[in-house]
């Protein structure tokens, strides 16, 4: 492999955030940028709740792609507890769903609408088997006499195991896994249960968002947790397992809403993705398990073709950005001002053949 520049099948974000309104003249053109699709959440401020409210969020979206760019945004509907079946079977039958996203009521930005019993939401989750829509967990509990940092794996513990034993075929993506115990459940489980991997668990641990002070702009759900954790993500990030796949969880939050009193969680991370990703795993020795990664498991597990385009990776120092553009405001994306070891070659926006 040439050590000065990495070629890659133009990779997908199977998990990301842009927001709606103002925020997609920025959040979209960052998005389209390096990856050629995009699974996008459905976290907005009123849920995407509904296949109508997913199309129109899309065309939102769309209107604000880039000329000439042919990026896709595959969307997804939102579980709550007053979601049908019948819902669901609409989503599948518009061919522009992809996902359905679990929120346990709570846990995060904009979740207040969440699945309040996993468990009563049980005979959607069969539906969701027969029809092969996958389910995308946002893998916590949210139990206040449970410590944050081992909400994952106690959510493993008590939901995610039985509901993987109650729906034998059910596609199941744990989103941004954070432990080893999370590493460990997919990488022991059956094909069809996966997960995303964000830059930033990859990068970091608690130790980089408490020491020295608190950094507000590390601060996301799931939470940093201790450096074995890290060192777990990393492993199977870079092993080659199809099971494990690019999910940058870009979150972007105006600058003004991280660092005030009660700091909102989520890193934005589209401004540098894949240089952020290529950090992570040359520091592994693993660059040649990033194509893998980035560009064909995710695909593969979707069920889609892989990417007919290329980026282009080169080894060049430079500054990522201290701020950047977010609507009316800005926000500070993740390693701001940090001097980055690889940088994509200008010029290559996704185009239409």
């Amino acid at each position: 492999m040439d050590s000065s520049s990495l070629t890659l099948t133009r990779p997908d974000d199977w998990h990301l955030h842009l927001r709606d309104d103002a925020a997609l003249q920025h959040t979209v053109p960052n998005a389209a940028r390096q990856f050629g699709r995009g699974i996008v959440m459905p976290n907005l401020a009123t849920p995407v709740a509904t296949t109508a409210q997913a199309l129109s969020y899309r065309e939102r979206i769309l209107a604000q792609r880039p000329a000439q760019s042919s990026w896709q945004p595959l969307m997804t509907l939102y579980l709550t507890d007053n979601t049908s079946a019948a819902e669901l079977k609409t989503a599948k039958d518009s061919g522009l769903i992809h996902g359905i996203k679990y929120y346990p009521a709570g846990a995060t930005t904009n979740s207040d609408a969440g699945v309040t019993k996993l468990e009563g939401v049980y005979h959607l989750l069969e539906q969701l088997q027969s029809l092969g829509l996958p389910l995308l967990v946002h893998g916590e509990v949210t139990d206040s006499d449970v410590d944050i940092f081992d909400r994952e794996a106690v959510f493993i513990d008590r939901h995610l195991a039985p509901l993987a034993r109650t729906f034998p075929e059910l596609a199941v993506v744990m989103e941004h896994i954070t432990t080893r115990e999370g590493a460990d459940f997919v990488r022991e489980s059956p094909a069809h249960i996966a997960a995303t991997i964000t830059p930033q668990h990859l990068l970091y641990n608690r130790n980089h968002l408490l020491v020295g002070g608190i950094r507000p702009h590390l601060y996301c759900l799931p939470i940093l947790k201790r450096d074995i954790h890290q060192q777990a993500l990393l492993q199977v990030a870079t092993s080659g397992n199809p099971s494990f796949f690019l999910g940058t969880d870009s979150a972007p939050h105006p600058r003004t809403s991280k660092e005030s009193a009660c700091g909102c969680a989520g890193c934005y991370s589209h401004h540098a993705a894949m240089e952020l990703y290529a950090e992570a795993f040359e520091r592994e020795g693993a660059l040649d398990k990033l194509e893998g990664f980035a560009s064909h498991h995710g695909a593969d597990f979707y069920g889609l073709p892989y990417n007919d385009s290329t980026i282009t990776l080169v080894r060049e120092s430079w500054q990522a950005p201290h701020s950047i553009a977010f609507g009316d405001t800005e926000l500070s994306p993740l390693a701001a001002g940090d001097t980055l070891q690889w940088k994509m070659l200008e010029g290559q926006s996704l185009e239409t053949p």
